[in-house]
Order: structure tokens, then sequence, then C-alpha cells
């Protein structure tokens, strides 16, 4: 599994993505348990540079990485729908700091933390999306909530965050998402640094 993560290109600094394809859904929704199905984690555009992270840091993506894989495949495996393999695999790369779909987002340049996250189901193209969030821990299951709960597709800002309380996600304090690996990529960015 280690050379398979490696070449997925482990980190990056847009949203990681995920994708699964099932078979037919039978009326209840559920993918057919006989078909074939695939799931694809995206961890970001990152070109590895040597020196850029240490074995730790690359082990702890390659373990985070593996483990939406899991949860992504426990799900489809069960012959659940697509998007709550997607919605299942989020949740890990979130909750991971080593990618920036959550703990560990990329600040903007006021130093802020705002996060963005979009959905859409396959089978019947609706979709749902949330944008410039700050205090919602996991993003994506707010763009979940407004493609299956809302009459909207996109919602951003306060907006996004309210709807996100009224709907009983996790909120948290702006200083949740911070980390000092993207402080610094902050400052060394404003410095005009690498």
């Amino acid at each position: 599994m280690r050379q398979k993560l490696k070449s997925i290109g482990l980190l990056g600094l847009l949203l990681a993505a995920c994708s699964a394809v099932s078979g037919p859904a039978s009326p209840d929704g559920k993918a057919d348990m006989a078909a074939s199905w695939s799931l694809a984690i995206h961890g970001g555009a990152f070109v590895k540079d040597p020196g850029l992270m240490t074995s730790k840091e690359e082990a702890d993506i390659e373990t985070a990485l593996g483990k939406a894989l899991t949860a992504g495949s426990a799900v489809l495996r069960s012959g659940g729908k697509a998007v709550d393999a997607v919605d299942a695999a989020f949740i890990i790369l979130e909750d991971a700091p080593q990618f920036n779909a959550g703990k560990g987002a990329v600040f903007n340049a006021l130093g802020v933390n705002e996060l963005d996250a979009s959905i859409m189901d396959g089978r019947n193209l609706q979709s749902g999306a949330v944008a410039g969030v700050k205090r919602v821990r996991n993003p994506n299951r707010a763009a979940r909530l407004v493609m299956d709960r809302s009459r909207h597709v996109y919602l951003q800002g306060a907006g996004a965050d309210a709807f996100a309380k009224a709907e009983g996600l996790t909120l948290v304090d702006p200083s949740y998402f911070h980390t000092p690996r993207r402080w610094k990529q902050l400052q060394d960015l404003q410095k005009g640094a690498r």
C-alpha cells in the first residue's frame, strides 16, 4: 500500500477530493452488491521536493490517506451509496492536519482560514457546496446537507456557518484550523520566500 500511496502525490494545497463509482442503484438508493466499484482519493496537487517533509510527516500522510480509503471502501463494500463513501473518506481527510480540507486549512491573505467544500451525487446530478466557512469542523458535511436538506445548491460565509449550526453540525473556534505549518507557509509567502 505504501508504494501505491506514494504515487498519488502525497500532500497538496488543493482541497482533497474523493470519488466513487458503483453499480446500478436499487430502489433504496444502495449500490448493487454484485457490482464492481472503485474509490479514488486525492491528497492534493503537491509536488514532493526532497527535504520538504520529514519521514514522519510522510508516514502520517500515508496513514491518513489509508484511513480515508478504508472508511470509504467500507461503505461501498457494504452496499452503501457513493456519496456516503465520499462523506466517510472526507471526514478522515478534514480531521487530519496534514491536508487543507479542514484542520490545517490554508490561510487567506488576511491570516484567516476560510474553507470550501462541494459534493455531487452522480446518480441524480444533485449537488451542494459551501464556501468561506470559518467555524464548520467538517465543511464537506455542510455541503452534503446543503444538497440533501436545503433548496439551495451553494451557501457562503456566515450564512453557510449559520446553516451548519442549524443542522446540528459541529462548529469549532476558528483557531481549530490553525496549524504552525500552514501559518509558516503564509508568513513565507508574504515575505516573498518559497
